[in-house]
């Protein structure tokens, strides 16, 4: 199959959106089809990549770190008739997205989109300035818009199935889990060394106990909760470093709350980093955490269980069925219960190593193949001269 997918996100950027993305594409690549992104453009882009074509773009005016592209172009779209594409997977609900809807009509293709994103937890972005009006039902009728005009639906939850259900989307919606390549993630892949020499870099000495978070340093990911906690863990653990790994708009905040709580000295921010350093960053963590409950997927809670780091997570749908509470993890439902459990997996390494092992057996079936394979059975069911 010729196969376009059409996102507003792309490597360089580094976040679950493009790690889906990236995985899907290998995936189908190796399969024997043939792949083609179309993305926008983006300066810190070096170099050009086989079969991704990039669109003019701008940074979004209330969220730099994103782009926006071309909604339509006549030499766009003569590329695309040239492909001869079977069928088109969309990745957003915006500039791509309503230029994939376009190119799916123009040609009269399939078209399969995947909902990676609950628009109605980040109105706050552009709930400012001449924009107060944008408010999280417009976010939902708009998101309703666009599934309903889609052949199929994607969600990677149960969660975001049913939430799509109650926005009023009625086309099929088939619930796949995005998977990963768990191999980058394994400890075996690193050696004792090049921990050691990451460590130093950071300011981590051996003897510290390590709390790590990963991903995008943003409003709806809760950092702050964590933050929060980090005095009574001090005041039991004083060793204890804070690992915040990732970029966003409201690290100035973060770093400002730290400084209020006096504990600038235990948290490090080590800003975005590479996707090929990702998986050495895990291995420096002692327990993963996350207060997030607007996760659609949670890929960084699989990576971390792939790296054998015991995850604690918040209550949320998104990851029912991934993790078990006491079983590969810990889940807390209060703000208030979380030092408690932190402290107990820092000080107790029998809870932590066992958590982590189990974690590992329960990671596998979340394998990038199952994903592809997944994504290709509905492809051809949408295309039965394909079978």
């Amino acid at each position: 199959m010729n196969i376009g997918i059409f996102t507003d996100t792309y490597y360089p950027q580094v976040n679950g959106v493009v790690t889906s993305i990236k995985t899907l594409e290998k995936e189908l690549n190796d399969k024997g089809h043939k792949v083609y992104i179309f993305t926008t453009s983006n300066p810190k882009a070096k170099q050009s990549l086989p079969r991704v074509f990039r669109l003019p773009s701008m940074p979004f005016v209330f969220l730099p770190s994103h782009r926006v592209g071309v909604i339509y172009s006549h030499k766009a779209v003569k590329l695309v008739k040239q492909l001869n594409l079977d069928i088109i997977h969309t990745q957003t609900e915006f500039s791509l997205g309503i230029f994939g809807k376009i190119m799916s009509k123009k040609l009269n293709i399939p078209i399969v989109h995947t909902y990676h994103t609950m628009y109605e937890d980040y109105v706050h972005y552009i709930s400012k300035g001449k924009l107060t009006k944008i408010t999280p039902k417009m976010a939902r009728s708009l998101s309703k818009l666009f599934c309903n005009r889609c052949d199929t639906i994607i969600a990677p939850t149960n969660k975001v199935k049913e939430l799509l259900l109650e926005y009023g989307v009625r086309k099929d919606i088939k619930v796949i889990p995005t998977g990963i390549n768990i191999e980058p993630f394994k400890k075996e892949k690193f050696n004792k060394k090049e921990i050691e020499q990451l460590k130093n870099k950071l300011g981590i000495k051996e003897t510290d106990h390590v709390i790590l978070f990963i991903g995008r340093v943003a409003k709806e990911k809760s950092i702050d909760v964590i933050i929060k906690s980090m005095p009574k863990i001090l005041a039991k653990i004083p060793n204890t470093k804070l690992l915040i790994v990732g970029d966003g708009p409201i690290k100035k905040d973060l770093e400002n709350l730290c400084e209020n709580l006096n504990i600038t000295k235990s948290v490090i921010f080590a800003g975005e980093q590479p996707w090929k350093e990702i998986g050495k960053f895990y291995q420096i963590g002692d327990v993963f955490v996350s207060a997030s409950i607007t996760e659609t997927q949670g890929l960084t809670f699989a990576e971390a269980m792939a790296a054998k780091i015991p995850v604690v997570a918040k209550q949320d749908k998104s990851i029912e069925g991934i993790i078990n509470d006491g079983i590969d993890g810990r889940i807390f439902t209060e703000d208030e219960e979380l030092p408690s459990i932190l402290i107990e997996l820092l000080t107790k390494k029998e809870i932590r190593n066992k958590l982590a092992e189990n974690a590992a057996i329960m990671v596998e079936p979340l394998s990038s193949t199952h994903f592809g394979n997944n994504i290709e059975q509905v492809y051809k069911s949408l295309l039965p001269e394909k079978n």
